[in-house]
């Protein structure tokens, strides 16, 4: 989407995790956000969560002078506290929790989820539909098969929280889980927090 060229003080900017551009996207034409904007990082930092808060630096900076209202659409996703300390310096809010897999299920859910089933790795519909080029290859698993027992020694199960309903995916995450050699539990989530907050945010420029 294109970028004001003047700063926009009713508009919202959204800097999201490219992993959940199209969920994005989809709960913007489904709730009319016509005022918000939308700029996505590389969804491949999933990987590399210490490079995030550099990266959102730099994007934020990049846009200053183009909107007043900023919001990010991240948790702090394993930067352990960068992206927090970034965003205080820049008066700045996110998503609530840890990862995405909390502010889709919603805290409290997900509290309880992981307290109920310690040793869960979990996915989204992005990761379910990456999952060859985010896992399996992004962890190398496609040169070195041995590494898998070595990542998932601590696992027991993978959970897949869905936003969509949509039974492919559900075969596809089940088979994720026979490749990992772990149990495998889907739970119907939606769009949990990530709609609530953006629709906070666009309540914010009434």
């Amino acid at each position: 989407m294109a970028l004001a060229s003047e700063q926009a003080p009713g508009r919202l900017l959204v800097i999201a995790c490219g992993a959940l551009a199209r969920e994005i996207v989809w709960l913007q034409k489904l709730n009319g956000w016509e005022h918000m904007d939308l700029q996505c990082l590389d969804a491949e930092l999933h990987n590399r969560p210490k490079l995030i808060a550099d990266k959102l630096a730099a994007k934020i900076e990049q846009n200053r002078q183009h909107y007043k209202n900023i919001f990010v659409a991240y948790a702090d996703c394993g930067s352990g506290g960068a992206i927090d300390t970034l965003l205080a310096k820049e008066g700045i809010e996110r998503l609530p929790g840890a990862h995405c897999y909390s502010f889709f299920a919603g805290e409290e859910r997900f509290t309880q989820m992981a307290a109920a089933e310690l040793g869960s790795f979990y996915l989204t519909d992005f990761l379910v539909e990456h999952f060859d080029r985010l896992v399996i290859r992004g962890l190398k698993l496609d040169r070195h098969p041995e590494l898998r027992d070595q990542y998932f020694a601590h696992y027991t199960s993978l959970v897949y929280l869905s936003q969509r309903q949509d039974a492919e995916l559900v075969e596809q995450a089940r088979a994720a889980a026979e490749f990992l050699d772990l149990n495998f539990r889907h739970e119907h989530s939606g769009y949990g927090d990530l709609e609530t907050g953006l629709q906070e945010q666009i309540l914010k420029l009434v």
